[in-house]
């Protein structure tokens, strides 16, 4: 018998409407508001973030075409408004511009069709699977079939085709479901195999190849962060037999978008993409530091717990950010063996000699 496509299957009933938080996430309780940002705000706040968004095109300029001379002019200033934020109504295009897809894009036309409509993938029923687990609170993702599931699957399904070697892992959802949040699949896309065949920054795809070993040497290299700038922590995790394997795992898979306040997650990826893996260990890191008081009097139990939960106060970005960006700059061990220039070089290379 034939095997369906998600394309073949009707969509289920549209989910009803409950009150929504300003990045279309279902709120928990009608009248909370954890992150701070669903309730009215100020009027000069808006006229700030207006101002911020004048800044910002003047920057990029006519889709995105001033930004590489103004990158190349002013990297200080660059760096400084990305640490900041980057406006959400500008996320997307920003993003695409900081992390090399824009350029993938237009090297590759109508790969992405070809490999949506024309190629299988031995990983699409893992894939249909796993879509209700991605962001199942955001509106985007609740109907069963709908749109964003459709759109989830087909980007998953193209890069299962596109990495063969890779395919699908679990944690790749949520980096999808992020981006098809700010752009459209085919955008989406091509941020994904830039993220994981390094255009930028070391290629992330040992995070999903098998064994994690990606993830295996970023645990191991937190691990000796920890002790090397939280030492009274470190030796607390170490008498109750505490590793980064049992907490931060999920740190380094999703890029922080798998359990964190998406206001704080958003932020990250703001930083993480202009600059590179080392900002998901200093956020790991300020975290710990935030809490260190806390977490050094807790025993096993309720320490594993309060390392899978942390305080309100502690995820506040304009809080956590400043005190990651202050930590002492780290080891850049994982640049060693994942040499950015000489990846990117030899990606490169290969995209051209396709073309």
């Amino acid at each position: 018998m034939e095997k369906k496509r998600t394309d073949d299957y009707e969509p289920g009933p549209i989910p009803s409407p409950r009150p929504l938080d300003r990045f279309g996430f279902v709120k928990q309780e009608p009248n909370s508001s954890p992150d701070g940002l669903t309730r009215g705000r100020p009027a000069h706040e808006y006229e700030r973030e207006e101002g911020r968004v004048r800044k910002w095109r003047k920057m990029i300029g006519v889709g995105g075409s001033d930004w590489k001379h103004y990158v190349r002019r002013k990297p200080h200033v660059v760096r400084r408004r990305i640490r900041k934020g980057i406006p959400d109504c500008l996320r997307g295009l920003v993003w695409q511009l900081i992390s090399g897809s824009r350029d993938l894009l237009l090297m590759n036309p109508g790969v992405y069709e070809q490999l949506v409509i024309y190629e299988t993938s031995a990983s699409e029923l893992d894939i249909i699977r796993d879509i209700s687990r991605t962001f199942p609170s955001h509106v985007f993702f609740q109907q069963r079939h709908g749109p964003g599931q459709r759109s989830l699957y087909n980007v998953l399904k193209a890069y299962s085709v596109f990495d063969r070697d890779v395919g699908y892992v679990q944690g790749m959802g949520f980096l999808a479901g992020l981006l098809l949040l700010y752009m459209s699949e085919e955008d989406a896309f091509w941020l994904l195999v830039a993220l994981l065949k390094g255009a930028v920054h070391a290629p992330m795809e040992g995070l999903y190849l098998a064994g994690l070993p990606l993830v295996q040497q970023y645990l191991f290299q937190f691990d000796h962060l920890v002790r090397e700038h939280l030492p009274k922590l470190g030796e607390h995790f170490s008498q109750e037999m505490i590793n980064p394997s049992m907490y931060a795992s999920q740190w380094f898979i999703t890029v922080f978008s798998y359990s964190f306040p998406f206001h704080l997650a958003l932020r990250v990826w703001d930083v993480f993409l202009y600059e590179g893996v080392k900002i998901v260990f200093k956020v790991g890191l300020a975290l710990l530091k935030y809490c260190a008081d806390d977490l050094t009097k807790l025993p096993f139990e309720k320490l594993i717990h309060a390392l899978r939960n942390f305080p309100e106060d502690a995820m506040d970005p304009d809080t956590l950010l400043p005190l990651a960006y202050s930590m002492k700059e780290l080891k850049q061990e994982y640049e060693k063996k994942h040499g950015k220039t000489v990846e990117s070089a030899e990606f490169n290379d290969k995209q051209r000699q396709s073309q």
